[in-house]
């Protein structure tokens, strides 16, 4: 068995180096060795890295990224906290729609929120047209302003966790508090609030890592107000006349230094103390009633807040579907945007069949790649499975965008060219870079699913003589129907709308939804783009809907 281990752990492990590892190992290596051409080698080169602090727009990339990342961060994981606090507390109308909310926001890609935040607060948009807030535009468009924008898109990922951590209550620590003295809030500060530590740690992780490598919201704001960040500098590089693979790769590596940073805090912060207090002790939270007024104050303080971070951008986009100007002071009531998005000439259609094919490759080929990484994580004696758990962890870490740049390093060589492997400019490259940004998420919701699955039901399958595609097929895959479920829908959801690598990769003539939806906007052709994000959107959930609904079916029947 040990033996099956090993020989299947290297496979998959060799896998993960390819699609992952390699391409990060590549954006390195750019810095010292200029397109990976071993006669360019020159240790030389690493004066590359202190230029970051000479050279304007890379500061002053740096120094944004860093700063609207503590920021979001800082602001994010405090209204987490309260809203995530609020909601496993006190029962009230309006909690399952914070939960819907919080959710949605999540799975949204972050250009499409951003584009409604444009259509919201730009000078000639809804804010200062018809809702008279003529200052709204001024207060967007600046630091604290998009700190406030990325915080209502970030806030999700923290809130989940952090409820999810808060929803058991150590009762007998509690009260062993209480019965010494301690007021509720001191035993709250004291006992409680540090068992939760690990759960404000990583949300502050998931926070400051998804906004620091967030292209999309830089990308689209970047059309109306200058605030340079690294992705987006990284990928000016790229595009450059001539393309500076050289300062992509240094910005590169500032990038995934400062997520390396972020994760070494974490780990300082949790230190090696335990935080393990499920037991006999402990009660899951009940939300407790509260009176009509306090219950009536926290449904409407919900409603507003849900209003503000989901209502804005989407309602935004809409409204500006329907305009057949920029300006919102302007607006006419048109379909027109309907008609050319929906016309059989429009490039869109296009765009959304090559989405759909790389995100059905990249689910397939993910959940086969992710179900093997997390059995021999969970369940094998592989002796290398820290090192295969660092590398999906890193990869979930890591931005598309640098991902990216590491694959145009990794295939776009010269001597791939006799092979057949000369990669980039063809669709296979954005399949692969779309599967090796899949693994990692599909990974984490198995491994989640395999961990609360005793070995010992294997075990017992396989002394009654079941060989391991019976065990498989019999045992383990119905207790992971729901989370192998989830785990394709993500990886689906999240490939269709990743605008970062598809942006990078994607080859002449080969437009994807993401693509197709940004460049419109970039050409202020709004009303369009919005049309086009609402159309594409609501077909992309529409498929995803009917996917959930075929895959749970035969779940379903028996």
């Amino acid at each position: 068995m040990k033996r099956k281990d090993n020989i299947s752990g290297i496979c998959i492990l060799a896998v993960l180096i390819l699609l992952v590892l390699l391409p990060l190992v590549a954006v390195l290596f750019q810095i010292i060795c200029p397109q990976l051409q071993l006669e360019g080698f020159d240790f030389k080169n690493l004066s590359l890295l202190l230029e970051v602090f000479t050279r304007n727009l890379w500061k002053k990339a740096f120094f944004n990224t860093v700063a609207l990342g503590l920021g979001t961060t800082v602001i994010g994981l405090l209204l987490a906290a309260i809203l995530a606090h609020v909601r496993v507390k006190y029962a009230f109308f309006g909690a399952k729609l914070l939960d819907l909310v919080s959710w949605i926001l999540m799975i949204m890609p972050s250009f499409i929120l951003a584009q409604g935040w444009v259509y919201f607060a730009s000078g000639n948009g809804i804010a200062s047209a018809w809702l008279g807030l003529e200052h709204m535009s001024e207060f967007v468009f600046s630091y604290w302003g998009l700190v406030t924008v990325m915080v209502l898109c970030k806030f999700p990922m923290a809130y989940v966790t952090i409820k999810t951590a808060m929803e058991w209550y150590p009762a007998r620590l509690m009260h062993a508090a209480r019965m010494n003295g301690a007021s509720s809030f001191y035993a709250w500060r004291t006992v409680q609030l540090p068992l939760c530590i690990p759960a404000y740690c990583s949300a502050a992780m998931l926070i400051f890592m998804d906004t620091v490598g967030d292209y999309g919201m830089s990308s689209t704001i970047t059309a109306v107000y200058s605030f340079p960040t690294l992705p987006y500098t990284i990928y000016s590089a790229i595009c450059s006349s001539p393309a500076r693979f050289d300062m992509a790769g240094v910005l590169s590596l500032y990038l995934m230094v400062l997520i390396v940073i972020a994760m070494v805090i974490q780990h300082i912060a949790l230190g090696k103390r335990k935080y393990d207090f499920l037991d006999n002790g402990t009660e899951q939270m009940i939300p407790r009633t509260v009176s009509k007024g306090k219950s009536l104050a926290l449904t409407v303080g919900t409603g507003i807040f849900c209003l503000i971070a989901l209502g804005i951008p989407v309602g935004s986009n809409f409204i500006m579907s329907f305009s057949d100007s920029i300006s919102i002071k302007r607006f006419v009531f048109t379909l027109d945007n309907y008609k050319t998005v929906l016309s059989e000439t429009s490039s869109m259609l296009d765009g959304i069949g090559h989405s759909l094919e790389l995100a059905s490759i990249a689910a397939i080929m993910g959940i086969l790649i992710g179900f093997c990484v997390a059995y021999l994580l969970t369940f094998s004696q592989f002796r290398l499975k820290n090192l295969m758990d660092s590398i999906t962890l890193i990869a979930m870490a890591v931005p598309g965008v640098v991902l990216g740049i590491g694959y145009i390093f990794v295939w776009n060589q010269e001597w791939l060219t006799p092979l057949g492997l000369n990669l980039y400019g063809k669709p296979a490259i954005l399949i692969l870079a779309s599967v090796a940004s899949a693994i990692p998420l599909i990974n984490r919701v198995l491994v989640g699913g395999m961990a609360k699955i005793p070995k010992t039901l294997l075990t017992a399958a396989q002394m009654q003589g079941a060989g391991f595609v019976t065990r498989m097929r019999t045992v383990l895959l119905p207790l992971m129907h729901h989370s192998s479920v989830s785990a394709v829908l993500a990886a689906f959801g999240g490939s269709v709308f990743n605008l970062a690598i598809t942006t990078i990769l994607y080859p002449p003539n080969y437009s994807t939804l993401p693509v197709y939806i940004s460049d419109v906007y970039n050409d202020l052709e709004f009303g369009y783009a919005a049309a086009a994000t609402i159309v594409g959107g609501a077909f992309i959930i529409t498929i995803m809907l009917i996917l959930e609904k075929l895959m749970n079916f035969k779940q379903k029947k028996e």
